[in-house]
């Protein structure tokens, strides 16, 4: 099968397109035929070995202290089960799927993966019918983690929250979720997202090129930082007291229970993958190269 590979850390160009061997299911596993997956801000920080001065020998020593453990990249996908080991029961062949590749021994930039039905550290459910899947692809680790750190912070109805970094993968999904929950959301991010994250359903914009949110008046019940560009200390200044600051530089988990509510909500119409833009499993490296940006808006699908 073809898979986009890299042996080493470094920029874009350390991916190449390979031949490798196609996996095959142990008893616990399903094995699914790869339709699409994306590009998110962990892959890139993991190829390029991009991580904070704190936790670089940490990370190191998870992922690879020399050279990655992990050769196939890709966090994400959505696909069609093609075969399942004897003791997976909780799939069909031919059954639809989306979910995560965390901490498993191959990614999903490849034709194929083998995901256990279950396991400690990732997740697997069915793919909401009404998405394609390039839209199912792009639904899971950015609404995962908006929805876990949004519960963290404790989020209710009529509660207003701020959300930095609102036009990213976690951030356009913090929208919706704090929307859906019956909170006012004020979206921070440039002018020219100030559209699309309108379409999500966030009542008021400030373009944090222009303006200092946290010299304003108004209080807030949560700051959600949603790129981990800003600080507790600066959200302080606009918490209400027993306001809560939450940041995706905080530790998360991927729950299934979290993966179904996600799908619910999506076959409903009240979670919305934004794609920003779409490119072949052969333009890999130019797919991470638009991420390094750092200015995507929602999500980059990659279709296999």
């Amino acid at each position: 099968m073809r898979a986009a590979v890299y042996r080493e850390y470094g920029p874009p160009e350390v991916l190449k397109l390979r031949e490798v061997n196609k996996p095959h299911p142990k008893d616990n596993e399903i094995l699914v035929k790869i339709h699409a997956a994306t590009v998110t801000s962990g892959d890139v920080r993991l190829r390029a070995s991009d991580f904070p001065a704190l936790f670089w020998l940490p990370a190191r020593l998870i992922f690879g202290l020399f050279k990655p453990k992990k050769s196939i990249l890709g966090h994400e996908l959505s696909g069609v089960v093609e075969d399942k080991g004897k003791n997976a029961t909780k799939f069909e062949i031919g059954d639809h799927v989306f979910g995560t590749t965390t901490m498993l021994s191959a990614g999903s930039y490849a034709e194929y993966v083998c995901l256990p039905q279950e396991w400690k550290h990732g997740v697997v459910e069915s793919k909401p019918k009404n998405l394609s899947f390039q839209e199912a692809a792009a639904l899971p680790i950015g609404a995962m983690t908006a929805m876990y750190l949004l519960e963290k912070a404790q989020l209710s109805k009529n509660q207003k929250v701020l959300i930095y970094g609102a036009s990213g993968s976690v951030g356009s999904y913090a929208v919706q979720v704090a929307k859906q929950q019956g909170a006012s959301v004020t979206a921070v991010c440039s002018a020219p997202n100030f559209k699309m994250v309108k379409s999500l359903g966030a009542d008021n914009l400030i373009d944090y090129k222009k303006e200092d949110y946290s010299l304003l008046l108004e209080k807030f019940d949560i700051v959600f930082d949603a790129v981990g560009k800003t600080s507790k200390s600066k959200a302080k200044k606009v918490l209400t007291k027993g306001g809560r600051f939450v940041s995706v530089k905080m530790l998360t988990k991927e729950k299934p229970e979290h993966l179904s509510k996600i799908r619910t909500l999506a076959e409903e119409g009240k979670l919305i993958p934004f794609i920003d833009k779409t490119y072949p499993l052969e333009e890999i490296v130019t797919a991470h190269k638009y991420v390094d940006q750092g200015h995507k808006k929602g999500n980059v699908v990659i279709e296999i």
